[in-house]
């Protein structure tokens, strides 16, 4: 075991432990969207959860960094609140905002960052940017809307993992988006219905239809999130 410190609280962890998890287990609260416990590498796309370490120039992402003994973490810093509130915007620049009629209006980690950080559901420096895609509602158990859609890549990863792997990002840039393969509808892939993905998904793109249970999903995939 090592000891380190979280805003000035002493703690103790396994050497090697992931910064961002430990945290998150002794009670410090960093906004996340995209971490999965366990993965290595982490797939570091959101850039929510970035703290300051003593000793280094620059903000680092919690989730690419392990505890070490004497490690010194400031969690709220100007700088880390000014880089946090940044990524926050861009990510609403795109997103469809519409949390009053979301199936996952109050179960949404977008509503829950705002709440635990004080940052706002809106832009105020980063202009909207919608993407207007449609919507799949052809799988008879769940809907995708990418418009909705933050990025994050946990559906990707889970549908390899427990899926039959017919997810993945396509393009570039503000043009990236999560798909099937050549933007066929999910009702006509080898989909194995497991609805891991709908379980992992953080925010409203991934949603269960009316009358379907995803208790079972989101049981086996507890242990990563």
């Amino acid at each position: 075991m090592i000891r380190f410190s979280i805003d000035g609280v002493e703690l103790e962890a396994e050497d090697g432990a992931n910064l961002l998890w430990t945290a998150l287990e002794n009670g410090f609260y960093i906004p996340h969207l995209c971490a999965v416990k366990g993965l290595v590498p982490p797939l570091a796309t959101c850039r929510l959860c970035f703290v300051e370490i003593e000793g280094l120039a620059n903000p680092v992402a919690a989730c690419t960094r392990s505890v070490k003994e004497g490690m010194i973490v400031h969690l709220n810093t100007d700088r880390v609140k000014r880089i946090r509130k940044t990524a926050f915007e861009f990510l609403l620049s795109n997103h469809h905002l519409d949390c009053q009629h979301c199936a996952k209006n109050k179960n949404c980690e977008l509503q829950n960052i705002a709440i635990k950080t004080g940052l706002k559901l809106k832009t105020s420096r980063i202009p909207s940017i919608p993407r207007n895609l449609p919507a799949d509602i052809s799988h008879p158990q769940f809907y995708y809307d990418p418009n909705k859609c933050v990025l994050c890549g946990k559906c990707v990863w889970i549908c390899q993992k427990k899926g039959t792997g017919i997810l993945d990002f396509a393009n570039r840039g503000i043009n990236t988006v999560v798909t099937t393969f050549t933007g066929m509808p999910l009702a006509e892939t080898n989909c194995n219905s497991c609805l891991a993905c709908v379980a992992i998904c953080p925010v409203g793109a991934l949603v269960a239809k009316p009358g379907i249970l995803i208790e079972q999903a989101r049981k086996e995939i507890s242990s990563y999130i």
